[in-house]
């Protein structure tokens, strides 16, 4: 599954692997040790695990943690660019300058809350759409970095992130315990919608709704 947190899991990962590498060996060491010298047991290591949503993200009532939605298309106002993740929050809120200065000059007002398409992601960094949906097509549609489209749509799961945008990562760990917990398999694309201007607002205080696109079920073996 292509997160953004791909890099972080892919740590903890590899760390289990490790810890789980080391306390075999350490056991087939005590084995043939002194008998007062004490195995450890697995009991006494600590538990690799993503942080739950609790403390992935300070929640309020009604805050929405894998809710159905169904996204339609709407009208944006895009600028594509890439990234690397130590730099996100930057090159997403420079995107969103460009948007504001291009509707300002052109005198068109959003139509909605701003919102980052992630087209495509890795241990690297990530491809986006920093998109900003309005009422209908300009008669002068935007030239060069700026271009015009459609949101995506479709069925999606809705998350809700409170807090910097840093602590979005532990978000996402949350968020794919969940997917895997219910056993369904997200496309490659996911959406963070700002219901706090991540321009203006204070960067540690934000509230991002993230929508996380899933595929079609798979049929089995025999079903029409």
């Amino acid at each position: 599954m292509s997160f953004r947190l791909v890099p972080r899991t892919g740590k903890a990962v590899m760390a289990a692997f490790a810890a789980f590498a080391v306390m075999a060996a350490f056991a087939v060491v005590a084995a043939v040790a002194i008998a007062a010298w004490p195995a450890p047991s697995f009991a006494q290591q600590p538990a690799v695990q993503a942080a739950p949503p609790s403390e992935a993200a300070p929640a309020q009532p009604g805050d929405a943690f894998g809710e159905d939605a169904t996204l339609t298309a709407k009208t944006i106002i895009y600028v594509k660019g890439s990234g690397t993740w130590d730099k996100a929050f930057d090159t997403v809120t420079g995107s969103f300058k460009k948007i504001k200065a291009y509707l300002d000059k052109e005198g068109i007002k959003p139509d909605g809350p701003a919102m980052t398409i992630f087209t495509a992601t890795d241990d690297a960094g990530f491809e986006y759409e920093a998109a900003v949906p309005i009422a209908e097509a300009p008669k002068n549609p935007p030239h060069g970095d700026i271009a015009l489209g459609q949101s995506p749509e479709g069925r999606a799961l809705k998350f809700v992130h409170r807090g910097s945008y840093d602590e979005l990562d532990n978000t996402y760990e949350a968020i794919t315990n969940y997917l895997d917990d219910k056993r369904l398999e997200a496309k490659d694309m996911f959406i963070e919608e700002y219901l706090t201007d991540p321009v203006t607002a204070d960067a540690k205080k934000l509230v991002v709704n993230v929508y996380v696109l899933i595929k079609p079920a798979a049929s089995s073996p025999g079903e029409n």
